[in-house]
């Protein structure tokens, strides 16, 4: 008996080609979709800079004046060094924010830690707000603690052991490096990190361990601590809902003595909503370990 079926029309081209030789070309593009995925993924939950806008928020402190400095590889960045009443001052705080907003979401801060008879400088990185550039990976970040570090010594003339390097969130990474590579009065890291992958494990917990080196940064704070010569300040909340308190134990573990350890009970991811308390516990450390390097 005749068919009356039309004969099925012969593949040709790309689907012409055995199974196993197409899944050997599928493969090298869905490794590189999973490899540029994630990298765009690591970018959008790592930084939320916020640039420039003309406003009130930009209305400096009367104690604090504008500066500018360059990093090594010729980015112009920008931060206000807000002066203590106390003269003399007890020494110097290089604070470094967190990884959104910019300078203007801190100044209220900084003001609080002059009344301590400190100044302060704060900065934005490279794609925060008045500074140039734009914020890629944490080797710019460190770059741009380099150049901070490099103003307020060399053309400040702050000694290094009247500086405390502080650090929030993000901030805590920057913080954490230079202070293994410089030398400094005093480290203080709030809310932060103890590496990349750990964080990775929060932010993309559906993502294998064996595959958090596609990630662009490290972050390895904890192991940076070991390098770390001056004393050591952790402070985290029990309750923070961006880095689990967790992390900030394992900071603490990894520091050299002399080190302290403030665990806020029901603190959240920022703690100086705490009040005037929690900042005079944070204040003291950093004077009384400013005062022991003097």
């Amino acid at each position: 008996m005749l068919s009356l079926k039309n004969p099925a029309p012969k593949k040709s081209g790309f689907l012409a080609l055995p199974r196993r030789a197409r899944y050997s070309l599928y493969l090298p593009l869905f490794c590189a979709l999973l490899f540029f995925g994630l990298r765009w993924f690591e970018r959008a939950v790592t930084y939320h800079p916020v640039r420039y806008t003309p406003g009130p928020q930009w209305a400096r402190p009367a104690n604090a004046e504008e500066v500018w400095f360059t990093s090594a590889d010729g980015v112009k960045l920008n931060g206000w060094f807000v002066h203590t009443a106390h003269q003399p001052s007890t020494g110097t705080v290089l604070y470094c924010h967190g990884n959104a907003g910019n300078l203007t979401d801190v100044s209220r801060l900084a003001c609080d830690l002059a009344d301590y008879g400190l100044d302060v400088m704060i900065f934005d990185y490279r794609g925060y707000g008045r500074s140039g550039g734009e914020v890629t990976d944490e080797w710019g970040l460190d770059a741009d603690g380099d150049a901070a570090y490099d103003y307020l010594t060399r053309e400040r003339g702050v000694k290094p052991e009247r500086l405390a390097i502080y650090g929030l969130s993000l901030g805590t990474t920057i913080a954490a490096d230079l202070a293994s590579r410089k030398p400094c009065g005093a480290l203080v890291l709030e809310s932060g990190l103890s590496s990349a992958s750990e964080m990775a494990d929060v932010a993309a917990p559906w993502l294998p361990r064996w595959l958090h080196w596609l990630g662009k940064n490290r972050f390895e704070s904890a192991r940076k601590l070991a390098s770390v010569n001056s004393p050591v300040l952790v402070v985290h909340g029990t309750a923070d809902e961006v880095i689990p308190v967790e992390q900030g134990e394992r900071l603490y573990a990894a520091a050299r003595n002399p080190k302290k350890l403030i665990i806020v009970p029901g603190g959240h991811h920022w703690l100086p909503a705490g009040g005037r308390a929690y900042l005079d516990s944070v204040a003291e450390f950093i004077r009384g370990a400013l005062k022991q390097g003097n």
